[in-house]
This record gives structure tokens, sequence and C-alpha cells, in this order.
């Protein structure tokens, strides 16, 4: 009796080999900057709109939960961002869209004729509606957003069947839709069902939607049980370049070299708990040291203070008074005869340390102070020079900004990790761990 029971434990072994799906982690998709016209803009009014789109982007994120007092500004910010081309619905529809650690939503442009880079649910045969009584329409409840279900309790049955719909802001420009189940194709790996939210109307420039790489249970990581992703981003560079770098899904493996640091417990207020939250406590600039105020270095429980990362703000955004203390540090290392050059150059809504390079060569005369991140566990972000000196022909500044209204600064992040500080490194965020990887290398 005893060969029968383990043939047919053998042929069921077999046989589950055809059923799983096949897929190996880990898998690839490509990364690409978006664009920057150089034939429209100098280097120096490039230098000033990423400093805008960096600030609009802080205000954002640190103020989602105040959307009605927020300024105009753009739905999605020109320059700073990376698109990923993903795969959704049966046959797979592809589309361009916006990766983003710093939110947790996933939605893609919408439309039911045929529209090129446009999801068509239509085309669709996995494509499934979410309603009202669906425990996941709760998932929109949230700053930024508002789903249009009544209290099924409250009101008559048949509304709890209507579509789970919402109205997401971003500043001044909202996208709207309805949330729906649909496929997620990824390379090498079987469909994944996920919610998200499907725009038919968008205020604004035409959008390419986002993926949300957040910490919240709508992101794409949650949804699809993801224990590691990792990327190294480009250096942005003043020009239209289509190089692409790789974002990678799933587990790599040992990175040799690498260096991690705690992802700190989130704030349990929203939007805070969605952020990925590290311990930025020192600045080195040159010879001088900057300590950062122990209030911003670890935010509280209403989710202010603290150093976030992400991927769509361009520059990084300081706290004014961690800005004042990186200046105080940078004015001190520059030699008295050429003090008179250094000034604060007011871009909209904020400020960056800009010198006067007129006459200078660059690469013989100017001395740039070595800057590097200190993080909690002795991790240290040593910055490349382009991590740190945006120059053209006359003028080079630190990509940092920081607000010139400071009124009401104290709310949200104090410190947001942007893109440009983190080209040229390996960035891992081990979920399973908690923890964010960090190890300089060469991207692209």
């Amino acid at each position: 009796m005893a060969f029968p029971s383990r043939l047919c434990l053998l042929l069921c072994l077999i046989s589950s080999l055809f059923i799983l799906p096949t897929f190996s982690f880990p898998y690839t998709l490509e990364l690409s900057p978006i664009p920057i016209n150089n034939n429209l803009l100098s280097p120096k009014d490039i230098i000033v709109e990423l400093a805008k789109s960096a600030l609009e982007r802080a205000y954002y994120l640190k103020r989602q939960n105040k959307i009605s007092s927020a300024p105009s500004y753009d739905l999605f910010p020109r320059y700073g961002g990376y698109t990923i081309l993903l795969s959704f619905g049966t046959p797979s529809q592809t589309l361009p869209v916006i990766f983003d650690t710093g939110s947790s939503f996933i939605w893609v442009p919408c439309s039911f004729g045929f529209e090129l880079f446009i999801f068509n649910p239509e085309l669709s045969s996995t494509n499934f509606p979410v309603t009202c009584n669906n425990k996941k329409c709760a998932w929109l409840d949230e700053p930024g957003t508002m789903a249009s279900c009544p209290d099924c309790l409250q009101s008559s049955p048949g509304s709890c069947t209507e579509p789970c719909s919402y109205s997401r802001a971003y500043g001044s420009d909202i996208t709207s839709g309805n949330a729906i189940f649909e496929n997620v194709n990824l390379p090498g790996k079987a469909p994944n069902e996920i919610f998200m939210g499907c725009s038919p109307l968008t205020t604004g420039d035409i959008p390419q939607g986002i993926i949300g790489f957040g910490k919240m249970p709508m992101s794409l990581p949650k949804q699809i049980r993801l224990n590691k992703f990792s990327y190294c981003l480009l250096v942005h560079k003043f020009d239209s370049t289509r190089q692409s770098t790789k974002l990678i899904l799933g587990d790599s493996g040992v990175i040799k070299g690498i260096k991690y640091t705690p992802l700190l417990k989130n704030p349990s207020t929203i939007p805070a708990n969605g952020y990925y939250y590290i311990k930025l406590y020192q600045i080195n600039i040159g010879s001088k040291i900057v300590k950062i105020p122990n209030d911003i270095v670890v935010p509280n429980q209403n989710g202010n203070g603290g150093t976030i990362v992400d991927t769509r703000t361009a520059y990084t955004y300081m706290h004014p008074t961690v800005f004042d203390l990186i200046a105080l540090a940078y004015q001190d290392q520059i030699p008295l005869d050429e003090k008179d050059r250094v000034s604060l150059l007011q871009t909209p809504g904020g400020t960056m340390l800009c010198i006067n390079v007129t006459g200078i060569d660059f690469e013989k005369d100017l001395v740039v102070p070595k800057m590097a991140f200190l993080f909690k566990d002795g991790v240290k972000m040593d910055l490349p020079v382009a991590n740190y000196a945006l120059y053209d022909q006359d003028t080079l500044c630190l990509p940092f900004v920081t607000p010139t209204n400071q009124t009401g600064d104290g709310t949200g992040p104090a410190i947001i990790l942007g893109s440009y500080q983190q080209a040229n490194f390996r960035i891992e965020y081990d979920l399973k761990n908690k923890r964010l990887g960090l190890k300089k290398q060469i991207c692209g």
C-alpha cells in the first residue's frame, strides 16, 4: 500500500509544477528620468524650475491633510521624476506611469476609445469594478481623496452596489474615476490582481498615472507582497537624455558593501504612516559638522519632523533651521576674498544657496566642500560632487531648497531626501527587515 501512496504523492508534485506560476525573483523594469527640454530653458532657468518643482512637491507631502489651503501647482512636476512601463489587463496594455515612493495609491488614465498610453478597461477581460460595499473601497478615505460612496447601512441597499468612485486632489489639480480590480502583469511573473484607480477625468496637463510604492495597504509592494525593491537613479543633466536605469522588484541577493539604516516606526497620523522615514542626524560639509536638532531628527506622533525618502522630489527639501546651518557651514569655508560671491537665490516660494562663478575655472580654481549625510547605525552617504553642486556658466547652486514663507513649516516631514541626492547610489528598501540599504555605485 505504501507504493501507490508514494506514486500518488510523486504525481501530485509533478502536476503542481504545471499549475504554479512560473516566475523567479528578482525581476527588473526600466526606470527613465522625465526628460528636460533644454531647447526652451537655460541651465539657470532649469535650476529654478527644479527648485520650484521640489517646493511644490514638498508642500503636497507636508500638507495633504490641509489640501484646501494648498497653493496652485502642477499635478506632475515636469522635472525630477522617473517613469516605468507597466502592463495592465488581459490582453496587456502597456502604459508609462510615474514611480512614486512618496504615495501609495495606484491609478492610471482611462478612456473607452483607443488612445496611446491610455488604459481602456473595456478591452480587458480581467477588469472588475469595485463597489461601495467592498471593504477595500475604504482605502480611498484619506486626505486629498474624496470617495463618493454613501453609508450603505443608513441608505438604500441599492446604493451599496454603486461604483466606488473617487476624486483625488494634487494641489489645484484633480483626477477622478472609479476603483477597479485589474491584473498588473510583471516580467516573468504570473498576473496579480490589484486594487487601482481608473481615471477618465483629470484637470491640468494629461497625466501618465502614478504607481505608489509607499507603505499603505494599497501600494504596489503591499498588494503584490514584495519583500524588497531597489533602484539606482541616474545623475540628472541639463539635457533631454533618454538613458534609463533599473528598478529591481524582489530580492536580488546580498549586495556587497551595502550598509543599512533602520526604517523608523511611522507616526499613526495620515499621511505620515505611508512614508519611508530614516534617521538623518548629521550633515558634514568639508571640515564643518552640522548637528540636526533633536526635534527635527525624529517625527513626533503628529507626523511633524523627521526625514523621508521620495523619488518625486527633485532637490532635497530642508527645514529652514537645517538649511540655515548648512548655509553657514558652507560660507565659513569660502575664502574671504570670495565671500561676496555667495548669495541666496530666491525661487518661486523658496530659497537656494548659490555662488557667482563668473570668471572662475570650475574644474581648477573652485573648491567645493565635500558633503556627507550621516544616518543611524553609522551609515554614511558620501555625496558625489554632482549630487550637491549644480552650475551653469556663471552660477553654482546647492540643490537644497527651503521655503521663503516659514509659517507653519513645523507640519509634516522636516527633510525630504530628493532624487538629486539619491543619484549614483544603490538604494534598497528591505521591507521584510524594515531597513534601508545604501551603497555608492555608478548608475545607468
